[in-house]
C-alpha cells in the first residue's frame, strides 16, 4: 500500500515567516509596502533638506521622526528643527506653537533662550505699518522682554535688545500716527491721549520732541475750544 507524505503545516508556516523575515525584498514584492526609514536616516535627510531651503521635506522628515519615534534620541532635535523649518518656510504662526509646545515641554532645556526668541520673532517678521494693528509688534515685544528678564547674560539676550528698539520704535510711531489722525480730525482731547502716551512710554526712542510739539498744539486748541464755550455760556 503507496503512503503520500505532505509538509506538515508547521513547517510551511514556520518556512513562510522565516522568508517574510530574511529581507524587505520578499515583504515589499509581497504586500507592496517599504521598510520604515529609521530616525537616523529621517534625521540626516530633514537636516540636508533644511540646509538646502527644502522645507517642506524637511518638515516632512522631522514630523515623521515626532510622530514615528518620540522615545528615540532625535525626537528632541526634530521638534525643535520642525519649529526652525516651518519658520524659515514663512509660516510663522504654525512655527510659534511648536516652539512654544517645545518650551511647555522642556522648560529647562539649555535651548530655551534661543526658543523664546524665535517665538518673538515669529510674531516680528508679521509686523504690519504704523498704520495697521500692532498686536504683532506688542506680542514680539513681551517675548523679547521675557527673554532678557530671565536669561540676561544669554547671546540671544542681546540679539533680543536690539529687536526690542525696533519694536518700541514701531509702537511710539503708531501711536504718533493715530494722535496726528485724531489732531486732523479736531478730535483734540483724543489726540492728547495718543502724544501723552507716546511720552511717558516711549521717552527715549526718537519720538519725545513730535509728540511733544503736538501735545502742546492739542492743549491750545482745547484751550480755545474752553474759551468759545465760555464765552457762548
Amino acid at each position: 500500500m503507496s503512503r503520500k507524505y505532505g509538509l506538515p503545516a508547521t513547517f510551511i508556516a514556520l518556512s513562510m515567516i522565516a522568508m517574510l523575515m530574511s529581507g524587505c525584498g520578499l515583504y515589499n514584492s509581497l504586500f507592496g509596502g517599504e521598510e520604515p526609514e529609521t530616525p537616523r536616516a529621517l534625521m540626516e535627510k530633514g537636516m540636508e533638506s533644511l540646509q538646502s531651503g527644502h522645507y517642506d521635506s524637511a518638515i516632512d522628515a522631522f514630523e515623521k521622526i515626532k510622530d514615528r519615534y518620540p522615545y528615540s534620541r532625535y525626537a528632541l532635535t526634530a521638534a525643535l528643527k520642525l519649529a526652525d523649518a516651518l519658520y524659515r518656510k514663512g509660516s510663522y504662526d504654525e512655527a510659534y506653537d511648536v516652539y512654544d509646545e517645545f518650551e511647555k515641554l522642556h522648560p529647562k532645556n539649555p535651548e530655551i533662550p534661543y526658543v523664546i526668541y524665535q517665538k518673538g520673532m515669529c510674531h516680528f517678521r508679521q509686523v504690519g505699518s504704523i498704520d495697521r494693528d500692532q498686536s504683532h509688534t506688542v506680542k514680539a515685544k513681551e517675548e523679547f522682554e521675557r527673554l532678557i528678564k530671565r536669561f540676561p547674560r544669554s547671546h540671544y539676550a542681546a540679539l533680543a535688545e536690539k529687536r526690542l528698539r525696533c519694536c518700541y520704535i514701531d509702537l511710539a510711531e503708531h501711536e504718533l500716527y493715530v494722535g496726528r489722525f485724531y489732531f486732523k480730525m479736531k478730535k483734540y482731547q483724543a489726540a492728547r491721549g495718543r502724544f501723552l502716551y507716546v511720552l511717558k512710554h516711549y521717552p527715549d526712542v526718537g519720538q519725545y520732541h513730535e509728540a511733544l510739539k503736538y501735545l502742546r498744539m492739542c492743549e491750545e486748541k482745547l484751550a480755545e475750544e474752553e474759551d468759545k464755550q465760555a464765552k457762548k455760556d
